[in-house]
């Protein structure tokens, strides 16, 4: 069923150098590739470049990566070759992955991520952590704490006390805040303010955190505008302080809404046939995927009609060429009968 006419935005909606970066942890599901979609077509609308990048620090499933590349590749989707990664493919072995040129990996970029933490220490901005998981949901949980923000237990460790507290546990490293909330500018939500506190950069495990990585890839290869799913929206005022502290550009950011179940969940592969590997063994050719996801963004027919989850869209130059960010929906899309 279609909607009535809408009529066009009335002013152009920004567009900047995008990119796109999975965990390969598994295969890509509709809801990811509905994100893939509308981060290529974000920055494709104006012309712009379009990165991808694996985040393969850690979680790493084997082929993973390899085949989250070619389910995007399949949808039509293309991307520029990377500052920073293989002219050519890189084969694996028993013990490593290959590698897909053009496609930047974070496991190839440590040292990168070392300056940055040696950065920050050198401006006093880096302290040992020796807390527990469940020790910070407790502080965190107490009348006075601010929900989801590590309370500082470590902060103020004397050098006695840390040396002590590395004979029981290694330690992480967390940023040393001089705020406590920050203001982004988000396409979608407008002006965003979130709290900012001492996040980890290093896990205690030697680790690079997410929130360390994305930042200086992020600035690495010129993002100009992140476009992800807006349950990452919370981090975006913690990534941009960090990115003021190393005195990187700090990009915009676009969050889209995510794809759910009908029990109003996060999609996840105990909903059925939800990844592009599951949905072509079982019949459901691309087109019709593509179909399902131009009517959720949704793209709109010439006579400003919605377009039918039942009609086919032939690759995703096809969802570019109808894309209005401005008139893009603001609920989740829901998934259904899959």
């Amino acid at each position: 069923m279609t909607s009535s006419p809408t009529p066009p935005s009335a002013q152009p909606f920004p567009s900047g150098t995008g990119r796109y970066a999975p965990s390969p942890s598994g295969d890509l599901h509709l809801g990811n590739l509905r994100t893939a979609i509308l981060a290529w077509a974000m920055a494709r609308r104006g012309g712009k470049p379009f990165y991808l990048r694996v985040e393969d620090l850690d979680r790493v499933r084997p082929g993973a990566a390899e085949r989250q590349i070619a389910d995007l590749a399949a949808l039509g989707l293309d991307w520029d070759a990377s500052p920073g990664a293989p002219a050519e493919r890189i084969e694996g072995s028993e013990s490593t992955e290959g590698k897909e040129a053009g496609v930047l990996y974070q496991s190839t970029r440590l040292a990168a991520y070392e300056q940055a933490v040696a950065q920050l220490r050198e401006a006093n901005l880096v302290y040992e952590c020796f807390c527990t998981r469940r020790e910070i949901q407790e502080a965190s949980s107490a009348p006075h704490g601010a929900p989801g923000a590590y309370p500082g237990t470590c902060r103020e460790l004397s050098k006695a006390q840390r040396e002590e507290r590395r004979t029981q546990r290694p330690p992480a490293l967390r940023l040393r805040a001089e705020c406590t909330s920050y203001t982004v500018q988000d396409d979608f939500y407008g002006t965003y303010t979130g709290l900012v506190d001492d996040f980890v950069l290093v896990r205690n495990d030697g680790t690079y955190a997410y929130n360390l990585t994305s930042v200086v890839d992020d600035a690495f290869v010129g993002v100009e505008q992140i476009v992800r799913g807006d349950d990452l929206l919370p981090s975006a005022p913690r990534q941009s302080y960090l990115a003021q502290l190393l005195g990187l550009t700090q990009p915009r950011y676009a969050h889209v809404p995510l794809a759910l179940n009908e029990e109003g969940k996060r999609l996840a592969k105990r909903d059925g046939a939800v990844t592009l590997p599951q949905l072509r063994e079982a019949g459901v050719e691309i087109p019709t995927i593509l179909g399902w996801i131009a009517a959720s963004i949704p793209v709109y027919n010439a006579d400003g009609s919605t377009h039918s989850a039942d009609v086919p869209v032939p690759n995703a130059a096809a969802i570019l060429e109808r894309f209005d960010p401005a008139r893009m929906a603001s609920e989740p899309w829901v998934v259904r009968d899959l």
